[in-house]
């Protein structure tokens, strides 16, 4: 099979700078390089030089947010911290946790009804308050 990895994700915005802040200032996204498309847009980097996240502005989003895609995925560190921003944005989200100690994994939605997911590993420490179910 030829496929070797996920390059990117592209998600569509109504309002490209609160989409651009909710990724880059409450989570640490880059917006980098783009090429000179004739739409507005941004292309978001994460540690490296491969752009993880396009975001591209429609004035008309679908009605249902999510269609066919239910979530995307993306590796995180410092799971009390991103806990403690999404309570400080007021942004609602869900933290479960693997069975048997595994992964932790947060969910939660993005300016424009995209749902998110952040990973972390077994080892993080649980957010301050939380009890396991």
């Amino acid at each position: 099979m030829p496929v070797a990895a996920m390059n990117h994700f592209t998600v569509l915005s109504d309002d490209l700078e609160a989409t651009r802040r909710f990724y880059c200032d409450l989570f640490g996204f880059k917006v980098g390089w783009r090429p000179p498309f004739q739409f507005p847009g941004w292309w978001l980097y994460a540690d490296d030089d491969t752009p993880i996240l396009h975001v591209i502005h429609s004035k008309d989003l679908p009605h249902d947010r999510g269609g066919v895609l239910d979530h995307m995925a993306f590796s995180a560190k410092d799971l009390p911290a991103t806990v403690a921003t999404l309570k400080r944005e007021g942004i609602d989200y869900e933290l479960r946790r693997l069975p048997g100690g595994g992964i932790w994994q947060l969910f939660f939605h993005d300016p424009c009804g995209a749902k998110v997911e952040f990973d972390f590993e077994k080892n993080e420490p649980a957010p301050e308050g939380h009890v396991e179910a």
